[in-house]
């Protein structure tokens, strides 16, 4: 009788596997779906949508808290922010650009129930993400579904590997010549830089810290046209 009730005393205060590991299950999806350079198979999201599902339900009964971290918070609302526009567009595949969704504006519609009330999209991205933790490297994390966004990563973002990925993920997006093109003499960049101008602050520094590149006192930069095309 005592065995058993030490037994029930270690089982109950184990942490259940999606209390120590929330994000496993989006982790998982992510690497099968998701291949190395960001293009995403959303037939194969729609064929695993049952999971896809389990996971946003899991993001909506394990919210943030006073106590979690901020590593944790950030990565809990990435991750979240994906995984909301990965299954929007698995359940409307097959599209050819998000902009074909609610008129162009799907970014507004409060579609993702969180808790006790329902967020947008924008609001994810604008209200928290970058109202909360101001922090630039966040816009190279998220992903809108189009091309011209930052490559979508295969892996979930933890506390544990959040510094890490925002730092690799901000510095392979602006030193790849299809989204950006950078010299001394000027630079020709994502509409990204344009549209979150006040995130970056002076752009050419920015750009510098993550690419190397001492920028000319002339150089000029200019924007690249974005690509909404779905990243399929």
């Amino acid at each position: 009788m005592k065995r058993l009730i030490f037994f029930c005393i270690i089982m109950c205060a184990m942490p259940s596997d999606s209390t120590a590991q929330p994000h496993r299950i989006f982790d998982e999806l992510l690497k099968k779906h998701v291949d190395a350079n960001g293009k995403v198979n959303y037939k194969g999201f729609r064929q695993d949508m049952a999971l896809l599902n389990e996971y946003c339900l899991q993001l909506g009964s394990n919210q943030p808290a006073d106590s979690w971290t901020n590593g944790e918070k950030m990565a809990y609302w990435v991750n979240a922010y994906n995984a909301f526009t990965i299954r929007l567009i698995a359940e409307n595949y097959p599209v050819t650009s998000i902009m074909q969704l609610d008129g162009g504006k799907t970014w507004d519609v409060r579609r993702i129930s969180l808790g006790d009330r329902k967020y947008s999209l924008n609001e994810i991205e604008n209200d928290i993400l970058r109202r909360q933790f101001r922090d630039p490297r966040i816009h190279f994390v998220i992903n809108c579904a189009a091309k011209g966004c930052p490559p979508l990563w295969n892996k979930a973002l933890t506390p544990a590997n959040l510094e890490m990925a925002l730092d690799e993920r901000t510095r392979y997006f602006i030193n790849t010549p299809k989204y950006n093109a950078l010299n001394a003499d000027g630079a020709r960049v994502s509409k990204i830089f344009e549209w979150y101008a006040a995130d970056f602050g002076d752009l050419k520094s920015f750009l510098s810290r993550f690419s190397g590149i001492r920028f000319s006192n002339e150089a000029v930069v200019a924007y690249r046209e974005y690509d909404w095309s779905l990243n399929d």
